[in-house]
């Protein structure tokens, strides 16, 4: 049977609409694991000035409280992609193939204040006023192969101390913790650190960067099927590559000025204090500034010696190798 002109010219104009639909309306849904962290801007950056849609993704934030569930939450498809620490967790999901690091993100740097060794009033009055006075006191971390967990071991060693780990689950848990005395020290990212030594309760004694110069903090990582997907992975870089330029370019290097910081700190604020106002977590978001690698580099330094200290711990496979962990061809290694 043939198409009458009519019929075929209303072919022609269903064909021409479906072309024109809008980029959004064809991009790929994807889900993004985050923590209310400074350190997660280029995420919430990403999402709002739109890199994400103009790469064809279309991202849903899902928010945890600690990084090691983030990781468990990919394995399973729960989540693609996620920017958090190693942990030894991770690194047991990439080794059965379920995970995989493709990038670096939030880099210790000296000259720019990074995570702050805490310790509780109690310990302070006790006398801890360095970090070499820590032997024997409570380490506050989330989990048993943690980064609190590495920085807490990284601290000790090099004092020649030795320190009680106390696992607490999530991050609000160690705040609460140090607060009441339960735990004598913890280290965390300066947005959370600022607000408790203001408080009062908490004093900082130390920062992690004298004793881990260009410690990776965090990476990017997704599900390994994602990862081999160079299309989309790509894109998801693309995007981020573009949010960590904004966010150095603002933040630290202060090229936008007074009012470019100002405008930044009123994108992140709903993100990382969901329960204050601008104004209120101006001071927090502005003291959290930390380099955060452009073009998302990874320093493959850092991660081998991550690896290696999970290794000698016993709390990862001695077998797994860094390229299980990792995928180095998508950004520049550095540190190698």
């Amino acid at each position: 049977m043939h198409a009458t002109r009519r019929q075929t010219l209303a072919l022609m104009g269903a064909a021409a609409s479906a072309l024109a639909t809008p980029a959004l309306a064809q991009s790929r849904a994807i889900k993004v694991g985050a923590l209310r962290f400074t350190s997660h801007a280029p995420t919430f950056i990403a999402m709002e000035r739109g890199y994400f849609a103009e790469a064809g993704l279309e991202v849903e934030p899902v928010f945890f409280q600690a990084a090691q569930p983030m990781a468990v939450a990919i394995a399973a498809g729960d989540v693609d992609y996620a920017m958090t620490s190693i942990t030894g967790g991770l690194i047991s999901l990439a080794q059965k193939g379920a995970v995989k690091v493709f990038g670096g993100a939030l880099s210790e740097e000296q000259g720019i204040p990074g995570q702050s060794i805490l310790v509780s009033g109690a310990a302070m009055e006790a006398g801890v006023t360095g970090p070499a006075d820590l032997g024997g006191r409570r380490w506050g971390m989330t989990t048993a192969g943690s980064s609190f967990h590495y920085m807490g071991a990284k601290v000790a060693e090099a004092e020649g101390i030795g320190l009680e780990f106390v696992p607490l689950q999530k991050v609000p848990a160690v705040i609460g913790a140090l607060r009441t005395g339960q735990v004598d020290a913890w280290a965390i990212v300066p947005h959370i650190a600022s607000g408790l030594v203001s408080s009062g309760e908490v004093h900082e004694i130390g920062k992690i960067a004298d004793y881990l110069p260009g410690y990776q903090v965090t990476t990017m990582f997704g599900s390994t099927a994602n990862v081999a997907d160079r299309e989309l992975t790509g894109a998801w870089l693309d995007a981020m590559s573009r949010a960590i330029a904004d966010y150095n370019a603002t933040m630290i290097d202060q090229s936008s000025g007074e009012a470019g910081v100002q405008e930044m700190v009123s994108l992140l604020a709903p993100y990382v204090y969901p329960d204050r106002t601008v104004e209120e977590a101006r001071g927090s978001i502005v003291a959290g500034t930390m380099r955060i690698n452009g073009g998302a580099a990874l320093n493959v330094a850092s991660v081998r010696d991550q690896l290696e200290w999970f290794q000698s711990e016993g709390l990862v496979d001695s077998s797994i190798a860094f390229g299980d962990l990792v995928d180095t061809s998508y950004v520049e290694a550095v540190g190698a």
